[in-house]
């Protein structure tokens, strides 16, 4: 049945028992763990899945239309690596940094429009789909940009030694792609990306997310102060959280990597506490913001499509989820820049395309960013 022929979704209010049974409402199959955690493999795939466990009645009809999506096949062409038949699967997230719209006023720096990545992560699904890996691309990182044509068509030469981040802010989500596929000779499968706006509503429509801090978080460019102890952060909290790097560790992006993912971990634990299966209305609500937040490529750019691509990662639990950064070492010019570890970094890309665990040595002894421990979830 197509998105226009369904009628507008009734959401039933749980009834006293807290069932989720209201008036004729039928009760829903509750979610799995292995789903809910599935939530966190990245911060920013987080509410894209919740529709992964909502009935197809409470979706269709309004979620379709807030849905964002873009044609990176078309915008790409052949000139990228072949597809691995093996079962498994390569997504890439972004977190964006634009300062357009509702953006403006959640981060720093300019408010022309102008947008960059401000967290990229490539999530690994094993054969299977029993286990995962991600990887997190510092932002900092000096690369060399191939040429790339956006969606709207316009090429873009390449350049030299320029921040990781710069690809996105040049050529947007397709340029990000090639960037990412040049750097690591993996295909891309799949792409996610969120926004600033869009992730702050979502923390704040599931309560909040509680976490541990071991010291004093003090950061004024990203308006966060925590005092060490457990707080649960609301919207902005989380936002400056994910964004903090001057306030813990050495000050450079690795230590906000390590502080995103301990957040991917206490959000695990708040996904499944929260309780919104008692309340399909709540529900529904975290489904709209997070369709209103997310851009995807178009294959993955429907309701249907993203039920079907959370259902075929259910089975994943929080302890088969690794998290590593891609293995980089300090620009010894610039101490606010990394460089990629090409040796190591190799280790990890190989693993990825023979879709095995990667190795412990592919990120011994890189630069770390000394945030680790600092958030954890209670």
């Amino acid at each position: 049945m197509s998105a226009q022929s369904m009628p507008e979704p009734v959401i039933p209010e749980p009834d006293a028992t807290g069932t989720g049974r209201g008036g004729k409402g039928r009760r829903r199959k509750a979610r799995t763990t292995s789903r809910k955690a599935l939530l966190a493999t990245a911060w920013t795939a987080a509410g894209v899945v919740v529709l992964g466990g909502v009935g197809a009645g409470f979706v269709y009809f309004k979620l379709n239309g807030n849905l964002k999506s873009i044609d990176i096949n078309q915008a790409l062409g052949n000139d990228r690596p072949s597809k691995v038949d093996n079962g498994s699967e390569n997504i890439l997230v972004l977190g964006s940094d634009t300062r357009a719209g509702g953006n403006k006023k959640l981060g720093g720096g300019t408010d022309d429009g102008s947008a960059r990545s401000d967290t990229a992560m490539i999530v690994h699904v094993y054969e299977g789909h029993k286990k995962a890996s991600v990887v997190s691309i510092p932002r900092d990182t000096l690369i060399d940009r191939p040429a790339c044509t956006d969606t709207k068509g316009t090429a873009h030469p390449a350049q030299s030694g320029v921040m990781f981040n710069e690809a996105y802010s040049t050529g947007g989500a397709a340029c990000a792609v090639k960037t990412v596929e040049s750097l690591t000779g993996i295909r891309m499968d799949h792409y996610l990306e969120v926004d600033f706006a869009g992730f702050q509503k979502l923390i704040d429509d599931l309560g909040g997310v509680p976490v541990t801090t071991s010291k004093n978080i003090d950061d004024p460019q990203s308006h966060l102060r925590l005092k060490a102890g457990t707080h649960t952060l609301n919207g902005q909290q989380a936002l400056g959280l994910v964004r903090t790097r001057h306030g813990v560790g050495d000050g450079s992006d690795l230590g906000r990597i390590q502080l995103q993912q301990a957040f991917v971990k206490a959000l695990i634990g708040q996904v499944e506490h929260v309780g919104v299966l008692s309340s399909p209305k709540k529900l529904y609500n975290l489904a709209d913001t997070a369709t209103k937040a997310v851009t995807t490529d178009s294959d993955i750019g429907s309701v249907n499509s993203l039920i079907d691509f959370a259902d075929g990662l259910k089975g994943i639990s929080a302890k088969h989820m690794s998290m590593v950064t891609m293995p980089v070492r300090y620009d010894p010019a610039d101490p606010n820049r990394v460089l990629m570890e090409k040796s190591k970094a190799q280790q990890v890309w190989d693993a990825l395309k023979n879709d095995r665990p990667i190795p412990g040595s592919a990120t011994k002894g890189t630069a770390t960013g000394e945030a680790r421990g600092v958030v954890s979830a209670p």
